[in-house]
């Protein structure tokens, strides 16, 4: 299963069907590392194993254990090592199926944060959208292609394995899963690769992403409705081949149960790709010569009250600390001005407030956009300093001022 989205995505992580590829939030934020148990690097990228994986591991072990007993039954117990290795190599299909994603990725110049591994198959978190519908549909089919090509390979491996043996029974089991998870994330609908194409074709025909993601969202809810009520009555009304008859009433549960979560990974990641393409709809809104703030310039020694004076007659809301030369070297903080109690202003130096600028803190004026936001993930701060083409003060860009004007478009009506 992977996750991708520009569906509009921000996010960042989530749990996702195999396959899917996620790209990051716009929200300033520091990058995220972690996310479960690091086991390597490929291609530079870290992949990592969640704990929900255990949780899978050891379900895949019952379920295919009990498979295996019904057609070698002389192995015994020695069934269950025979369905772990099973459900390792099963992961291992879904690791290579991202791997397709990442490469792709990579070779599109897009950055990936990470490779997890996680309940229900595995995401590449992608964390730019692609610049063209191309891209995007060829970004999204490698995975699923990748997969029908490793089941394959696996039938072809058949032929040389004797029937009813150990190694017939794992390339058979491994055959049949890479298949279903291709066939899965084909479905044409957000957060499956297939809505990932679904919404590149949309794109092309109408040249708009938006209308491409929500049109993939929308088919993706429908798709979860789908699997939560469809599932559990393909099992029961025999269609599947099975004979209803030995259907007990856990096997109902647990049919009613993978329902619900597929559903509710489908239905989320749906919603979370309309929220990120609405997201990425207005992040050229966000522009830091329009949120900066007009700074003054003072010297460290200046007492707070008058610093605050001259900034009120010069209609400003930022205080910039400079050297003899009128060089900025650092910025006053806003929360710590308002920790200074009104009586003790007079008597407190501005540059006992202040935070020393480093080279990461000052922003060009005239970046907007996924740039901006980029430039202040790279260095969290709470006051950026803005500069001018020439190196001229422009003022103070506050990380709230973004945060804010963000959730004020998010939360325009029509978006």
């Amino acid at each position: 299963m992977n996750k991708d989205d520009e569906s509009g995505e921000h996010p960042r992580p989530r749990s996702e069907p195999a396959g899917a590829t996620a790209p990051d939030s716009g929200k300033p934020q520091r990058p995220q590392e972690g996310g479960g148990i690091l086991m390597g690097r490929i291609f530079g990228v870290p992949v990592y194993v969640a704990p929900s994986w255990f949780l899978v591991a050891a379900l895949i072990t019952w379920v295919f254990g009990g498979q295996i007993e019904r057609v070698l039954p002389e192995l015994g117990n020695a069934r269950y090592l025979v369905s772990l290795f099973f459900a390792v190599a099963f992961y291992a299909s879904v690791l290579v199926h991202e791997l397709a994603h990442t490469v792709a990725a990579l070779r599109f110049k897009l950055p990936v944060r990470r490779i997890q591994l996680q309940f229900f198959g595995g995401v590449s978190e992608i964390e730019k959208e692609c610049e063209t519908p191309g891209r995007e549909f060829v970004l999204a089919v490698v995975g699923p292609l990748l997969s029908l090509v490793l089941a394959g390979a696996f039938y072809a491996a058949m032929y040389a394995a004797e029937p009813g043996t150990v190694p017939g029974v794992l390339l058979a089991g491994l055959m049949i899963s890479n298949l279903i998870v291709a066939a899965f994330n084909l479905l044409p609908g957000l957060p499956l690769d297939g809505g990932r194409m679904l919404r590149a074709v949309v794109w092309k025909i109408t040249g708009k992403p938006m209308s491409g993601t929500v049109a993939a969202a929308w088919v993706g809810r429908a798709l979860a409705v789908t699997v939560l009520i469809g599932l559990p009555l393909l099992t029961h009304t025999g269609a599947l081949g099975n004979d209803t008859r030995e259907i007990s009433g856990l096997e109902t549960v647990m049919d009613a149960l993978l329902a619900a979560i597929l559903a509710a990974i489908i239905w989320t990641g749906a919603g979370n790709s309309l929220r990120m393409a609405r997201l990425r709809e207005h992040l050229p809104e966000l522009r830091a010569r329009t949120l900066t703030r007009r700074a003054v310039p003072v010297g460290s020694d200046t007492p707070l009250s008058e610093a605050l004076r001259r900034a009120n007659e010069a209609g400003a809301r930022a205080l910039v600390v400079v050297d003899g030369q009128g060089e900025p070297k650092a910025l006053v903080r806003e929360s710590a001005i308002v920790g200074v109690p009104q009586h003790r202003r007079p008597w407190v130096a501005v540059g006992g407030l202040a935070q020393d600028l480093t080279e990461g803190m000052r922003v060009p004026a005239d970046l907007a956009g996924e740039a901006l936001l980029d430039k202040l993930r790279t260095t969290p701060a709470t006051e950026y300093l803005v500069v001018e083409e020439s190196g001229e003060i422009y003022g103070v860009l506050s990380t709230a001022d973004v945060e804010r004007a963000f959730v004020q478009a998010m939360a325009r009506p029509g978006s």
